[in-house]
């Protein structure tokens, strides 16, 4: 039977890979096996469909993720006030205009 690693190691090991270290200085930092540190980043990949990678790889995706977020709210506000116009112009179909 596999020996027991408290969640925290493990959690640990994760981070240090996250941070772009590689498994054999992970595995020698935290006293393990380099195969029990290459099977966590493995479970880890298939579990989260991600892998590892280093953080300033994240980094660049988080900027990346919130310039496209900012991006789809500055078009998500023009599209709601286009509406509001559209409204005042000309009405819903199937109903009178709501009133204000």
């Amino acid at each position: 039977m596999p020996k027991q690693h408290p969640s925290s190691l493990h959690n640990r090991a994760l981070d240090l890979l996250a941070e772009g270290r590689s498994v054999k200085d992970v595995a020698a930092e935290l006293h393990l096996s380099r195969p029990t540190v290459y099977r966590w980043r493995q479970s880890y990949a298939h579990l989260t469909g991600h892998q590892l990678v280093g953080r300033q790889a994240l980094s660049v995706e988080l900027s990346a993720a919130r310039a496209r977020i900012a991006e789809l709210e500055r078009e998500l506000r023009a599209h709601r006030r286009l509406t509001e116009l559209l409204n005042d112009v000309v009405p819903p179909k199937g109903g009178s205009r709501p009133s204000r």
